[in-house]
């Protein structure tokens, strides 16, 4: 299953999930819930990546590093400006004497000045260029990012899931004990009848039965709380009222496709975050270039043109108006000759984040690792857990029902069965909890690799055949 739920096509790339982000707009709807459909997996996924807020904030910022690419393109066209001035000047002008009898003549010039003007920054030694590259590295990373929290969000869905699934089938195991520990109160109260039991056996019976309900009950509200879970993280408004689909004739993952190191490579090339962070690396250098550009000059073109209309009066004398076009060009080359060590500081603090971002790439490389292996260790003991807990609770209830007949017969007392009986009920919650860790951990796995939401083939196989559609399952 690929990102289709945020953007049309497959955006399983940084710059495939960027230039999605931003030439699309994301609908400002929240989904409702069809209390009466049972959701799958692959469904609930989609419906977290159209309303999740999460998706929405990576979704916003990454139309924002779009944007600020588009800005840091903006500087290679000039600038081109209307101004249009009105104005009213009253001047003072000195005049000799003999020509003016005060000495001086009062001016008032009235006018209009519609203007164009132009900026063109000719040449600036590459700073254009590493803003532009630096961008360009930044809105790569904001696709990584967006890669990566759409996976967040679909382990979220798919943990959330299987959560819900194993409360479920906790339920049906609290609800399958009672009538196992009902079995064994009857039993005891036909063997009190008989005379071959006692009253504390009895009462004995009925606390197991008690207990049985207590735990019913409990598994009850577990399983209501787990659905409300299952909505919020879907981004929907959080209520108990979903279905989902178990698949419980799904088959087992119980494989692996490929050895560690391979997966651990796997991890190293495609998984988003460290595509991001190598992308931060990259925008730090071009801001190292960029800061070292400071250095040289600048060379701008400034033109203006204008159509310049005044109506001047004097108080002694005459004036012409006047309306004419005017204009000025000026080729100007700006070199910063001191600036109290302004550029220095500046390319001294671009060079230490780029190797904070070198040593924070390290960091994930490392946690990369630990996190594949955990995650490999963690499927295989999972494999190994449910098959001893398939064995756990086939012994589990040939020991219950032989512990019974036992003591139907009197051979038996009343604590072997209800110590049969504990541990039934502790291999039915063992034997649950252990499918679906296993299809979480075969997630876990597709996530640590980055194969989350991405169609290449899966970590994990079963023994029966698969129908190709999509993960995770």
């Amino acid at each position: 299953m690929t990102i289709r739920a945020q953007c049309a096509g497959i955006v399983s790339t940084p710059g495939a999930a960027a230039d999605c982000a931003a030439h699309a707009i994301p609908v400002d709807t929240v989904a409702k819930l069809d209390p009466t459909h049972p959701y799958t997996l692959a469904e609930l996924i989609d419906i977290a990546e159209h309303n999740n807020p999460r998706t929405r904030i990576v979704w916003e910022r990454a139309k924002q590093k779009a944007d600020e690419l588009g800005i840091a393109k903006s500087a290679y066209y000039p600038v081109l400006a209307g101004v249009a001035a009105f104005s009213d000047q009253r001047i003072i002008e000195p005049f000799p004497k003999p020509l003016s009898p005060r000495g001086y003549n009062m001016i008032e010039i009235p006018a209009i000045v519609p203007e164009v003007t132009l900026d063109y920054l000719l040449f600036d030694f590459g700073k254009r260029g590493a803003k532009v590259d630096a961008a360009t590295a930044e809105k790569l990373a904001a696709g990584a990012n967006f890669i990566q929290a759409n996976q967040q969000v679909a382990f979220s869905v798919a943990s959330a899931y299987y959560k819900l699934l194993t409360q479920q089938e906790r339920l049906e195991a609290a609800q399958q004990t009672l009538k196992t520990a009902q079995t064994t109160q009857d039993a005891a109260e036909a063997q009190l009848l008989n005379g071959r039991s006692t009253l504390p056996d009895v009462l004995n019976a009925r606390a197991e039965t008690s207990q049985a309900v207590f735990d019913r009950e409990s598994a009850d509200g577990d399983e209501k709380i787990s659905r409300v879970t299952l909505t919020e993280t879907l981004g929907v408004e959080p209520s108990p009222d979903i279905i989902i689909d178990g698949e419980k004739t799904a088959p087992l993952p119980d494989a692996l496709t490929m050895p560690i190191d391979a997966l651990i490579a796997r991890a190293m090339a495609d998984r988003p975050d460290l595509m991001a962070q190598a992308a931060e690396i990259r925008a730090a250098d071009d801001a190292i270039r960029s800061a070292k550009s400071e250095y040289y000059p600048k060379i701008v073109l400034s033109a203006n043109a204008a159509q310049t209309s005044i109506w001047p009066t004097v108080d002694y004398g005459e004036l012409g108006n006047a309306s004419q076009p005017t204009w000025s060009a000026a080729l100007t080359v700006e070199w910063r000759l001191f600036d109290g060590g302004a550029r220095k500081n500046e390319v001294a603090a671009a060079k230490s984040q780029k190797r904070a971002a070198q040593d924070e790439l390290r960091e994930k490389r490392d946690q990369t690792t630990r996190e594949v292996w955990t995650a490999y260790i963690a499927f295989r003991t999972a494999l190994r857990k449910q098959q001893a807990a398939v064995a756990l609770l086939d012994s589990a209830n040939a020991s219950y029902s032989a512990s019974l007949e036992a003591y139907k017969f009197g051979v038996k007392n009343l604590i072997d069965v209800v110590t049969a009986e504990r541990q039934l009920a502790q291999a039915r919650y063992s034997s649950v909890s252990a499918r679906s860790q296993l299809f979480l951990e075969a997630v876990d796995l597709e996530f640590s690799t980055g194969n989350l939401l991405r169609p290449q083939p899966p970590a994990t196989k079963t023994s029966t055949p698969q129908p190709q559609d999509g993960q995770p399952r």
